[in-house]
């Protein structure tokens, strides 16, 4: 199977829809001026420009969405090529820090999203570089921050799944990204004291769970291929891993495969969304 990764991020789209805390997002519709300057930080292919036009009622005002992947940026510029006219859209392929090297001091903004990207970096370094683009008593909205808990069923041997879920899990905690900390397998709960720390109003928080299993018609949409996607994440993280053995991880891995074929695999994450004010 060839992995893609602006498929997997469409693939995904309809999980998140599923996934994302209602009450979060009802809160956030409630909050956001009527012509927005938002910026999005790791947009992928711009799915959260999709769902804010067609579910928030963003129709006016700027939007500038950034990704460090161009293949990203560029698939998201054929799927925006309808937008509201009165929405300005500005698509740029940048690293997260470069760009905030750039804009720092010089403008600002008035709501700050970064969805499935805070728990990718070390938080506490981050954040407060990242919400220093925000305007006080603008917006962040921080949405699908993984919190500790992977489950797949059905169990092929219990032992075996919860250390490949314990390791991968501790691959997020050590993860370097040019020489620094790149994540929190529990960033989800640490964020209420990141951002109380940081000087942000929690306005609203609420799970946003990942949920994905097939009916009697298969998986939705394109679901299965990011099934496949995440038990590649797991091969590209534990890889030969000291505390595996090859083989008997192969297995596992061919396993998890043939269930998604079968329509039999049901996959868990659990995730923490956030809506908050800059005080």
């Amino acid at each position: 199977m060839d992995y893609e990764f602006p498929r997997y991020l469409a693939a995904k789209k309809t999980v998140d829809d599923r996934a994302l805390n209602k009450d979060v997002w009802r809160q956030l519709r409630q909050e956001i001026p009527d012509q927005p300057d938002i910026l999005e930080i790791g947009a992928g292919i711009g799915t959260m420009v999709e769902r804010l036009v067609a579910e928030g009622g963003v129709v006016n005002g700027r939007y500038t969405a950034i990704d460090n992947q161009p293949a990203n940026i560029d698939t998201a510029r054929s799927r925006l090529s309808n937008l509201p006219p009165n929405l300005s859209l500005t698509l740029e392929a940048i690293d997260v820090f470069d760009f905030v090297t750039r804009e720092q001091g010089k403008r600002a903004w008035d709501v700050l999203i970064a969805h499935a990207f805070l728990d990718l970096m070390d938080i506490p370094t981050a954040l407060p570089i990242l919400l220093s683009l925000l305007k006080p008593g603008g917006l962040c909205y921080f949405t699908i921050n993984f919190d500790g808990v992977t489950s797949f069923e059905p169990a092929i041997e219990p032992e075996l799944d919860a250390l490949i879920e314990q390791l991968y899990h501790q691959t997020m905690d050590e993860r370097m990204t040019n020489g620094r900390l790149s994540g929190d397998s529990r960033s989800g709960r640490h964020l209420f004291a990141h951002l109380s720390q940081n000087n942000i109003e929690i306005l609203a928080a609420g799970s946003s769970d990942w949920v994905v299993f097939a009916s009697k018609d298969g998986y939705p949409t394109d679901e299965a291929y990011f099934l496949h996607f995440i038990i590649h994440f797991f091969e590209q993280a534990l890889h030969d891993h000291s505390q595996l053995d090859a083989a008997q991880f192969q297995a596992w891995l061919e396993q998890r495969h043939a269930q998604i074929e079968a329509g039999e695999l049901v996959y868990i994450a659990h995730q923490i969304d956030f809506l908050g004010r800059k005080i």
